[in-house]
């Protein structure tokens, strides 16, 4: 092998890779299996090799003074053993690192992660990094040498660097990514499409979808028909509590049931109104996820606590996954949040006040951001809705950040108060962090927010700059659910949270994005103010909705 070449190792290289090899076995945020580790010690090895190579590549080009050769062979060797010892013993430490986030989550230990198949997969995924590289660089020198018979070599390098870069974004974005999104858009709309065959229309002329409904069952979409079949029934809440119960109201208009967003989100109150959602002593707008998807234990939980008088009214935007959804249309689901809730606040607020339901907005992940980006607070204080129970919503939440960013001094990351707590509240599976100041009773204010979230959610807590510096939520005190084996490592502890975010609906309920219904009760209970359950009924029905 020619030395020099494209293809030749780079010592520097390979000895920083084996250090980020070594640091991506460490813990972040989620438990790792032994093939997504691979996967993720293959990508922190080839990131760490180019950045010796790009070491290497600068040290030359600046002509800095070299040590003599018996010295250099010396301290390679030195270093070579160093980083291979390092290697070696985070393999052996890795199940370790592991239980400590499983033994938080209630998971069993492991024994192993199985560092031989750790390792192959990591060199499987290095080496097709590196050939990647190799034609990117090769592609490269080809242009680069064309130039050069007209042009200096310096500019003719740079040339060659752009047109190469343009034409890999070209080929990856504009034709695999593009084909592997119509790929997916396709699945996504068939499988949104599919009825299920144990799913009926109901029968009842209360409920989206039946023959009394301004909505065919078939439009509604998978998600929605989930939704409206799902959920207690008033029988399910009558014989649970001992009380008298009403069928919970669910309206759900689907993608496909008008051709407009303002038109689906005018059949959204028509059927509000057909079916008495404006009677109900509680009434919740709720943005769902990218595929239209509402999270049953956040309405399940709420629908008992206030014995069935509760309605709610969903509009989906897509059939695609959030994070796919995100990648092509990130701002039309925002657009929909704030059709539908223009139209229901707005024929909510003509009602007299004394006879209309407390409005409330639900949302989980991208549900919760854009439920958050469906009203400006300014513009509803005349009037303002009782409150919101917002779930996960992903870093990107500007007004989740603010609030976050803008916290009590001394309040950790994860867990923020927000001045008097009489506007917004923080809660995750132990409630809320109480304000000293304010002691844990503090009196809420005419409007009650509220954010459910978990210390472990890489959805929430993922955040570009752990590229370059350590994230808030790693400061002391930790989250309840956070390893204490949780280093902070550049780059590297961007391509482990990376990975946590794509895996953030793997954890066990209760941690991670995975939200359990005992948690949105207590949540509920501080939104909506339900303050007619005992102790021990909120316990019973904790454990009622928490059976699988």
């Amino acid at each position: 092998m020619r030395r020099g070449s494209w293809h030749s190792f780079s010592a520097g290289g390979v000895l920083l890779g084996l250090l980020f090899f070594a640091a991506s076995l460490t813990p972040t945020l989620l438990p790792r299996n032994s093939s997504t580790q691979g996967v993720l010690s293959g990508f922190s090895l080839a990131a760490g090799y180019a950045i010796g190579v790009f070491g290497g590549w600068l040290s030359a080009y600046m002509e800095l003074a070299r040590l003599n050769g018996r010295v250099v062979s010396v301290a390679r060797l030195a270093a070579a053993i160093g980083c291979v010892i390092v290697a070696i013993i985070s393999l052996w430490q890795a199940a370790r690192w592991q239980n400590s986030i499983r033994e938080l989550m209630g998971l069993e230990p492991v024994d192993s992660v199985h560092p031989l198949k750790v390792c192959i997969i990591a060199l499987a995924v290095f080496a097709t990094l590196i050939a990647l590289a190799g034609v990117f660089r090769l592609t490269l020198d080809f242009v680069a040498t064309r130039a050069n018979r007209f042009l200096p070599r310096r500019m003719s390098n740079v040339i060659g660097i752009i047109a190469t870069v343009a034409l890999f974004w070209l080929v990856i974005n504009g034709v695999l990514v593009r084909a592997a999104l119509q790929v997916a858009d396709a699945s996504f709309l068939e499988y949104d499409a599919l009825i299920e065959p144990e799913t009926e229309p109901p029968t009842d002329p209360l409920k989206t979808g039946s023959s009394a409904s301004l909505l065919a069952w078939d439009k509604l979409g998978r998600a929605g028909r989930e939704f409206i079949s799902s959920g207690p029934t008033r029988e399910d809440i009558r014989t649970f509590s001992g009380r008298g119960a009403l069928a919970p109201i669910r309206v759900y208009v689907g993608l496909r049931s008008a051709e407009t967003t303002e038109l689906r989100a005018k059949l959204a109150l028509e059927e509000l109104k057909r079916v008495g959602g404006f009677e109900r002593s509680v009434l919740i707008v709720v943005t769902p996820t990218g595929t239209g998807w509402v999270d049953p234990a956040a309405m399940d939980s709420v629908e008992y606590l206030h014995d069935g008088d509760v309605a709610s009214v969903t509009l989906q935007y897509s059939y695609l996954a959030s994070w796919l959804y995100l990648l092509l249309d990130p701002g039309y689901s925002a657009d929909v949040a704030r059709a539908l809730f223009r139209e229901i606040y707005g024929y909510w607020i003509t009602l007299p006040k004394d006879r209309r339901p407390k409005l409330y907005l639900h949302g989980i992940s991208l549900g919760a951001m854009n439920s958050q980006q469906s009203t400006d607070l300014i513009e509803v204080m005349g009037d303002p809705f009782a409150g919101a129970l917002w779930s996960g919503p992903p870093y990107s939440s500007r007004l989740w950040r603010w609030f976050t960013d803008h916290r009590n001094l001394g309040s950790p990351f994860w867990l923020p108060r927000f001045r008097d707590g009489s506007f917004v509240r923080f809660m995750n599976q132990h409630g809320e962090a109480a304000d000293p100041a304010s002691g844990p009773n503090a009196a809420w204010g005419p409007m009650r927010v509220v954010y459910l979230q978990y210390a472990s959610d890489p959805a929430m807590f993922f955040d570009y700059r752990s590229l370059h510096r350590q994230p808030d939520w790693m400061l002391p005190p930790r989250g309840p659910d956070v390893s204490p084996q949780v280093r902070w490592y550049p780059i590297v502890s961007f391509l482990q949270l990376t990975l946590d975010m794509l895996r953030a609906t793997d954890a066990p309920i209760g941690f991670g994005h995975v939200y359990a219904p005992a948690h949105y009760i207590d949540a509920w209970i501080e939104v909506t103010d339900a303050r007619d359950w005992s102790p021990e009924e909120i316990m019973r029905l904790k454990r009622r909705l928490s059976k699988p």
